[in-house]
């Protein structure tokens, strides 16, 4: 059994029981990866409900319900509950939920998901700086006026240099530094709440619908409440890495310990009614003056872990965009063996970028809080139509199924309306950063759609003889023992056309021993490596297809010399027959890979729009890493071909010979 077949079985082996199982070492993952985001948000929620605002019971107690059954709806239903069963082969996330019900459903959820996407990735931008920013300012306490600007830049900067180097030395901390972390707040918001358990009777909804229905402008603070749930994207995200069963008992730990520390600060705040909170956030208020250098440690600690799980799920991100062809490829590394874990440098230095950008520009936490919510309410709002879609597969009653999505339609919808009130107050950066993600992915998949309509194949059984004859025609220089050629068809019965030019009508005939022909086909699920071998003629023209998951690393080079000499050991090729004697050595000879490269034919009239995205798809190519990179195929053994691109081919009737 070849490696491929091995990793496959064990892989698809333990993915259910994966999910099944639960360990205090999942559990410790799931705390330390899974709820770094939403773990972190006491720190600024409440924050955001009162800056510049004076406190009043009804928005107090408003708040905590609000924030009670938003965590309830959001986080534990919508997502803990339901969204965690939408595994794809273990794997969760809004990509991993697009391959999963795009063989099912209609083709517009790729536009679904593209939004998803890009809005999940502005998250990945503002995050960061909102996190940091907000545990770092708890110095002002202490120190009025000191500048954390530098600090928080700094911060940020030193996080993302260290990406490169991956975190499977310090993540094995992660997990007991945020179980500190969590049982920091809970302690801290259960010793402020002793102060008043009535605060405690926020949790019935009522007082909600007080704030929001007869408090003025009550339903607008919808936008900062929404803070509380930031994160829960990022916890379906992670489920591959943690388990399912795994995330669901911790969040046990991690709800009680938020609603702890919610409470907490709105006894606080109740003490309070009249005054305003000022530029430190509640969260720093119930702090006791004698441990809060020890607090502010702790906090930044945990917005610094819950950062590098958001960037770290940027890379997995972008990695499953590329892999499904709706994002421009990437230079993809792998710095350590933990399971899933990537480094995309591009990404990383944009995302540094971005997050110092924010941080220049806001310099507040509580300046971030707009651009801050909008984006993972599109996000949230994008995954719901996903999860119908998928309760739709399964077969889940349509009245259940509307009820479901209905409920999160309409809180998600009410949280958005809320937040496009802060779009002038910094939200339209997040609206552009996200508008500018999803053209970028539109524009990838629509040029790649439009160059596949008009790529032309041919019936390869119509020149298997041509080909027969050629490895044998010794008037003929040999160009390679073994001709390998990339193809985008998936069957053994076609061939692009472009393909057979290259072989047979440009320059001299390439004549080799073997010619091979081979696709990727990436598959719906996440991890899998899997062949096949087509054999057309015996030692002279194969067929060979790999269907790796989206997840996985394309290592066509290794994997083709591993598959050809499987091939020779089960004697499917005859080396003596076939290959010369000074090949014997390495038993497969040398090896040419061919692949064909595009671009774009001067001889093209196409429509305003067409031309624009075909223009702007390979003006993207320029900046995307090369397809030899990508498909992991070393240079030395590499020839590229370029052919001209012909979409709508110019016609000019208009042309006069000028007499002398």
């Amino acid at each position: 059994m070849t490696y491929f077949a091995v990793k496959h079985i064990m892989t698809g082996q333990s993915s259910s029981d994966f999910h099944k199982k639960i360990t205090l070492a999942g559990s410790l993952i799931a705390i330390g990866i899974v709820f770094g985001d939403i773990g972190t948000s006491p720190l600024y929620t409440l924050n955001a409900v009162f800056h510049h605002k004076i406190i009043t019971e009804v928005i107090a107690l408003g708040s905590l319900s609000c924030i009670f059954w938003t965590l309830l709806f959001q986080t534990t239903i919508k997502y803990v509950l339901i969204t965690l069963q939408a595994d794809n082969k273990g794997e969760g996330g809004i990509f991993s939920l697009y391959a999963l019900v795009r063989r099912y459903s209609g083709k517009w959820l790729v536009f679904i998901a593209m939004a998803g996407g890009a809005f999940l990735m502005a998250d990945g931008i503002i995050t960061p700086p909102i996190s940091v920013a907000s545990a770092i300012e708890g110095v002002q306490a202490v120190v009025p006026g000191f500048n954390t600007v530098p600090v928080i830049i700094g911060i940020l900067i030193a996080l993302f240099i260290f990406q490169q180097f991956g975190t499977d030395k310090i993540g094995k901390v992660f997990g007991p530094a945020m179980v500190i972390w969590f049982g920091f707040i809970g302690i801290l918001g259960a010793m402020a709440l002793s102060d008043n358990w009535g605060v405690l009777k926020a949790l019935n909804p009522y007082y909600a619908y007080q704030m929001l229905v007869n408090e003025p402008k009550g339903f607008w603070l919808l936008g900062s409440i929404f803070l509380c749930t930031t994160g829960a994207e990022a916890l379906y995200s992670d489920m591959g890495h943690a388990g399912r069963n795994n995330i669901r008992i911790s969040w046990i730990f991690i709800k009680i310990a938020l609603v702890l520390s919610y409470a907490g600060q709105t006894t606080w705040l109740l003490n309070h009614v009249g005054e305003e909170v000022g530029n430190l956030s509640p969260f720093y208020h119930i702090v006791p003056p004698s441990i809060f250098w020890l607090a502010l440690v702790i906090a930044t600690l945990a917005t610094i872990i819950a950062s590098q799980a958001l960037i770290s799920g940027c890379f997995t991100l972008i990695n499953e965009a590329i892999r499904l062809n709706i994002w421009p490829k990437h230079l993809v590394l792998f710095p350590s063996n933990i399971k899933g874990q990537l480094y995309i440098p591009a990404i990383n230095w944009f995302l540094m970028c971005g997050c110092v950008g924010m941080v220049l520009y806001f310099k507040e936490s509580t300046k971030m809080e707009a651009a801050f919510g909008l984006s993972v309410t599109l996000t949230m709002l994008m995954s719901t139509v996903l999860i119908n879609a998928y309760l739709r597969i399964k077969r889940v009653p349509m009245i259940l199924n509307i009820l479901i999505t209905g409920i999160f339609l309409t809180v998600e919808i009410s949280f958005l309306i809320a937040n496009l009130q802060k779009v002038k107050d910094g939200g339209w950066i997040t609206l552009i950063i996200g508008f500018s993600l999803f053209s970028i992915m539109y524009i990838w998949w629509r040029g790649r759609q439009i160059k596949s309509e008009i790529q032309s194949f041919e019936k390869l059984a119509d020149h298997i003889p041509t080909l027969n004859k050629l490895s044998t025609d010794e008037n003929i220089p040999k160009y390679a023992t073994n001709l390998v050629y990339l193809t985008t068809t998936n069957s053994e019965k076609k061939i692009e056309k472009t393909v057979i030019d290259s072989i047979l009508k440009i320059g001299l005939p390439k004549r080799a021993d073997i010619y091979w022909f081979v696709h990727v086909n990436i598959l719906d699920e996440p991890y899998a490596q899997k062949y096949s071998v087509d054999t057309i003629i015996k030692n002279d023209v194969y067929f060979i297809q790999f269907d790796l998951g989206f997840r996985e690393e394309p290592r066509i080079g290794y994997y083709f010399k591993q598959v050809v000499n499987d091939m020779i050991e089960k004697n499917e090729i005859d080396v003596t027959d076939s290959l010369e004697q000074v090949y014997q050595q390495n038993k497969i000879g040398d090896f040419k890979f061919i692949m064909m490269d595009s671009f774009l034919s001067y001889d093209n009239k196409m429509p305003l729009w067409k031309n624009f995205v075909m223009k702007s798809y390979y003006n993207l190519r320029h900046l995307s890493i090369k397809d030899h990179i990508n498909f992991g195929l070393d240079k030395s053994h590499l020839e590229v071909e370029q052919y001209p691109l012909v979409v709508v081919p110019f016609v000019q009737n208009h042309l006069e010979r000028k007499e002398n």
